[in-house]
């Protein structure tokens, strides 16, 4: 799967591009941020965020089904470009991204993530307003090819012990198992992660600019990258909770040309709460302080 193009718009090029073509501004935030101002005409898609998905047949119907329904109505047809934002792109665990990367898998043509967030709109001058938008719904298009970017439990297990690069994008007290989630150290029943997993935290993916943090250049994430033995030339399979900062992840990786980048979508949600299913806790063997030694 290749992403065409740019993903990442700025707010100036946002501005250009709602003059010229139709565009559907989906703001992801939670209703009480986006009622105290938007980007004009933006329409407000909390779920995108919210909704928790399971990787079984009924469960990745579930959510196509739901997401062409809300897109939908929020006037996305095909012909329209998607633009999707959050507050910044460090403090919405990606959930803007999690828009772009389900539009993706579900084929969609057209689909941005505002760099910056709305935090780079303000930063650049440009206004915000407080009305309600009440948006021109639209039959969402079903007879898209869908993107082969979406695994399932069974693929990750197989995946296992194999050449596939499993990469945790999570928060450290997740990776090292003190917390089972951001939503509470306890809200899943099994804290730990994937066995083999490489680590590397998806904030490192982001660098501060006079706009706010903005995503990094592409020679930098694949330093990154490099710096956990990963190349643009590896299958990369991405997890964090829900899959928000994995999809900030996939958007990232996927500008700086890394060819094959698929995500676990039920990530550690799912994943621990599977008694069956195997994980890895406490600190990795690699970093574990070593025993301390009495002289002789």
């Amino acid at each position: 799967m290749s992403v065409s193009g740019s993903a990442l718009i700025s707010p100036e090029a946002l501005v250009a591009l709602r003059a010229s073509e139709p565009v559907v501004v989906i703001d992801t935030r939670d209703p009480e941020a986006y009622a105290q101002g938007h980007i004009e005409g933006a329409v407000n898609l909390r779920e995108i965020f919210t909704f928790l998905a399971t990787s079984t047949p009924e469960g990745l119907m579930e959510l196509r089904d739901t997401f062409a329904a809300h897109l939908g109505a929020a006037g996305l047809s095909g012909r329209e470009t998607a633009v999707f934002y959050e507050d910044a792109l460090n403090n919405g665990y990606g959930q803007s991204c999690r828009g772009y990367y389900l539009l993706t898998w579900l084929g969609y043509p057209k689909v941005k993530v505002l760099n910056g967030g709305i935090a780079a709109w303000k930063a650049a001058g440009l206004p915000l307003s407080t009305e309600a938008v009440v948006p021109v719904a639209a039959t969402f298009p079903l007879d898209l090819k869908p993107a082969d970017i979406m695994l399932t439990k069974d693929d990750v297990v197989k995946a296992l012990g194999s050449d596939a690069v499993l990469l945790d994008v999570r928060d450290v007290d997740e990776w090292i198992g003190d917390s089972s989630s951001p939503y509470g150290k306890d809200f899943a029943p099994r804290k730990g992660r994937l066995p083999g997993a490489k680590w590397i935290e998806w904030y490192r993916f982001m660098k501060p600019s006079s706009n706010g943090p903005v995503f990094k250049s592409d020679d930098e994430i694949r330093a990154e990258c490099a710096s956990a033995g990963i190349v643009p030339s590896d299958t990369v399979y991405l997890y964090c909770f829900k899959g928000a900062r994995a999809s900030n992840t996939f958007l990232a990786l996927k500008q700086a040309g890394f060819g094959d980048v698929r995500m676990y979508f039920g990530s550690w949600n799912e994943w621990s709460r599977d008694p069956a299913l195997p994980i890895e806790s406490g600190l990795p063997q690699a970093v574990r302080p070593a025993p301390l030694r009495m002289a002789a």
